[in-house]
């Protein structure tokens, strides 16, 4: 199952769990904020309808990671590289910071292939 919050605006956000196989929504929510309990809600939703969760990919969220017992929980790829991006330099001078750089291209056209 894939979970994320989108907003549009400052205001409005919508919180969305989908089912990564038939890519059906199975649970979504209007926010003016996203917290862990909203996620935990969401979760619980979803299996009192008798929902069988699989694994979780979600965006890493402090704290988001470690909260659901007994279900295996990830990261999103997209999430990672973004993390990865935000400490790299545009010119960096030495040699371990540009292998991070040529790592983290390389991460990005294999998350373009899928």
């Amino acid at each position: 199952m894939l979970m994320d919050t989108t907003y549009f605006g400052r205001k409005l956000g919508v919180m969305v769990f989908k089912d990564s196989i038939s890519g059906q929504i199975l649970y979504k929510q209007y926010l003016k904020q996203e917290t862990n309990k909203q996620y935990l809600a969401g979760i619980e939703e979803i299996t009192r309808r008798g929902i069988k969760i699989q694994s979780i990919v979600c965006d890493g969220r402090k704290g988001l990671l470690k909260l659901f017992e007994g279900i295996p929980t990830q990261m999103c790829q997209f999430h990672q590289v973004a993390i990865v991006r935000r400490y790299l330099t545009k010119k960096p001078k030495c040699k371990p910071v540009k292998n991070c750089g040529i790592m983290y291209y390389y991460c990005l056209r294999l998350i373009k292939k899928f």
